[in-house]
């Protein structure tokens, strides 16, 4: 017996090929592509890849928080939330901030000529998106809150018949659904995020994920940025990808394109700072339950 014990304990180990569940929104970000292209797969041979799709942020935080993904992209605001929530979520990289990627706007025969024509309005977005802290910010600098108009929380795909019908008065979304809107029914842009704060989009990461397996994180970002410079360097090339992954037309797609920031870099103390300000104005406002700390969770990246 202690003769079979030696020789099984000499044998070399074999074990399962390591599962990496990522979440993707099939019409935003880089991890789309990535699924697209195969990038990922064919940097971590070995591992098994799977790809989750999601309509937004904060239904991929709620599984991440479930344990049914390791690894995704959100805008700011969807981590803030899930952190109000008690999610134990780790920022471990950042995008760069959009600034006319995502709009607030109105019909093009509203009476509405500004943000503040939007006092006791009904305004379609999604919960927890981007679009949330969009809204927050422009309300703000008109002089009103949220209490001044009536949100209406919506998915992208239903707000955009709600808009159509006249059920909503305003619509806040990000690309490809605004510049499909802009296309469609040449509507009136109130706000994006020109003249506000900057809100950054994030990778981000399970506690456990990046804890056990640190080097799977650091090869993922890796592959993000590689994939960012390329999309920058190949817009035709991506443009072209982009239209048959989603179907949307190329016209829209060239669009969303020309105003889309790509990449991945560490959460640099800037970052934080301006992820701090999206929690605390989401605080101020009561749309968060408590006050969060944003550089309490914030994963040490080292790029090559």
């Amino acid at each position: 017996m202690k003769k079979w014990i030696c020789l099984l304990l000499a044998l070399p180990l074999f074990t399962q090929a390591a599962e990496i569940r990522i979440g993707f929104q099939k019409s935003a970000g880089l991890l789309s592509m990535m699924k697209t292209q195969g990038s990922v797969e064919k940097s971590l041979p070995g591992h098994q890849i799977k790809w989750i799709e999601f309509p937004a942020g904060p239904q991929m935080l709620e599984a991440l928080n479930a344990g049914s993904i390791d690894f995704g992209s959100t805008g700011a605001p969807p981590p803030v939330f899930a952190q109000a929530a008690g999610i134990d979520l780790l920022y471990v990289g950042a995008e760069p901030a959009p600034v006319n990627s995502e709009a607030l706007f109105v019909p093009k025969d509203s009476p509405a000529r500004s943000v503040a024509d939007l006092k006791g309005k009904r305004i379609a977005f999604q919960k927890g998106s981007g679009s949330h802290f969009l809204l927050a910010s422009a309300l703000q600098k008109a002089g009103l809150k949220f209490s001044d108009i009536t949100p209406v929380y919506l998915s992208p795909s239903d707000a955009r018949a709600a808009f159509v019908s006249g059920g909503i008065d305003a619509w806040v979304v990000w690309d490809p659904y605004f510049a499909s809107a802009q296309k469609a029914y040449q509507v009136r842009v109130l706000s994006d995020y020109s003249g506000l704060p900057l809100a950054n989009g994030f990778y981000l990461a399970s506690r456990k994920f990046a804890e056990q397996s640190p080097q799977l994180v650091s090869a993922l970002l890796e592959q993000v940025k590689l994939t960012g410079k390329w999309a920058s360097e190949h817009q035709k090339e991506v443009s072209t990808l982009l239209t048959q992954q989603t179907g949307v037309p190329a016209d829209i797609v060239a669009t969303w394109m020309q105003r889309s920031r790509f990449g991945a870099t560490p959460v640099t103390p800037d970052i934080v700072a301006n992820q701090q300000r999206v929690a605390d104005l989401f605080y101020q406002q009561k749309l968060i339950p408590k006050a969060v700390n944003i550089a309490s969770r914030v994963w040490t990246w080292q790029p090559k």
